[in-house]
């Protein structure tokens, strides 16, 4: 019992770290900052698109044994690998783990003014290529060793924001609508379709765990538990830099948004923001990056090169086309993204639903909610 709560635990800090990422560390601070007096409702819209939709999107994965690819080829073989590769895209060299790297330079910078990109960004690159080298030992080394590093800065960042310093008095929303406002910023996130990736690596992890006389049910039972870990600690982490952001929001007006959190850790920490706001970025950036460069240098060796290359090599042309996009920064990185991510967002949303209707209830529609939930999208934009 004991070692089942141990893997549950680990498997859920786990979680969180690979979640908690460039946009989840910046998209709360945005919404509190622009929000103040409609946080709560903000808040609201923002666990539900960036905390609950994933995580049920990790569940949903988790009924097809952590196998994506039967998950996505309930629309076509063909569409599924072209959905497959775009989102790979997405969370990968072109997009999340650029963001992340571009993130924790415009942090560090703050404290290092005469840091340059090329050479940060190279040296990031080589510090993720050798975590991943060992990837059996991933989940592990984010479980046991990053991960309660990151949740104690995080949480000193938010205590002292909330309980030792002196707030701002809160002001009326600066947005008229603030839960579709906070709803909208989850798709941001990127986490779902992050989540669509991770459940393999944590699928695998529990299994390994069960040994041979692992059951499906038992083996459900244990993401779940680790899901809800996993949840509690982001949506935690949501409420208090979104609280934080909205205390100190006139401080924090006509920060550029890749230094909201440098920004927000001279405010609340003073002298001791250098520290500790380099710590929780440099450690929740490594964290993703990590997790996200593994699930796409093993989709590149096994489905597109055949295996006929080795690993390592997969793991290099990723990071090689992840410091090429870095050079669009964070801004641009991010206004690249968001419109792709409006169109595709609500199909990934009724195709994560209809596939656990097919698994729990036997409903065998797919392509048509999917490609129709698609096409209005496209009508309306």
């Amino acid at each position: 019992m004991s070692q089942i709560k141990s893997t549950s635990l680990s498997t859920g800090l786990a979680m969180f770290s690979m979640f908690f990422g460039a946009g989840n560390i910046t998209f709360p601070l945005i919404i509190g900052q622009n929000v103040e007096s409609g946080i709560v409702f903000a808040l609201i819209g923002l666990i539900l698109t960036a905390v609950v939709m994933p995580f049920t999107g990790l569940m949903s994965i988790t009924l097809f044994e952590g196998d994506y690819r039967s998950f996505f080829n309930r629309i076509g073989k063909t569409p599924a690998l072209i959905v497959i590769l775009i989102l790979l895209g997405i969370i990968g060299p072109f997009g999340a783990i650029p963001r992340l790297v571009t993130l924790t330079f415009a942090t560090l910078k703050v404290y290092f003014t005469g840091m340059h990109m090329l050479t940060f960004n190279l040296i990031s690159c080589f510090l993720i290529f050798l975590f991943c080298w060992k990837k059996s030992r991933t989940i592990d080394l984010i479980g046991y060793i990053l991960s309660p590093v990151l949740v104690f800065s995080l949480v000193f960042i938010i205590v002292k924001g909330l309980f030792f310093s002196t707030p701002e008095v809160m002001e009326g929303s600066h947005v008229p609508h603030p839960f579709l406002y906070g709803l909208k910023e989850g798709y941001n996130t990127m986490d779902l379709i992050a989540a669509f990736f991770f459940s393999s690596l944590v699928y695998e992890r529990l299994k390994q765990q069960a040994g041979a006389k692992g059951k499906a049910t038992s083996l459900f039972t244990s993401v779940f538990k680790a899901s809800l870990i996993g949840a509690a600690l982001l949506s935690i982490v949501y409420i208090g830099f979104g609280y934080v952001a909205a205390h100190f929001s006139h401080a924090l007006a006509g920060t550029p948004i890749d230094q909201l959190v440098g920004r927000l850790g001279h405010i609340v920490l003073g002298k001791h923001a250098g520290l500790i706001v380099c710590l929780s970025i440099v450690l929740t950036c490594l964290t993703t990056a990590i997790a996200l460069t593994v699930v796409c240098a093993d989709f590149l060796q096994q489905h597109i090169f055949k295996e006929k290359v080795k690993y390592e090599y997969s793991l290099g042309l990723i990071l090689i086309l992840t410091a090429l996009t870095t050079t669009l920064e964070f801004t641009g990185i991010v206004q690249m993204l968001s419109p792709v991510l409006q169109v595709i967002y609500p199909s990934l949303l009724v195709l994560c639903l209809f596939n656990i209707l097919h698994k729990t209830l036997a409903v065998k529609s797919i392509k048509i909610p999917v490609f129709a939930a698609m096409s209005l999208v496209l009508y309306f934009q």
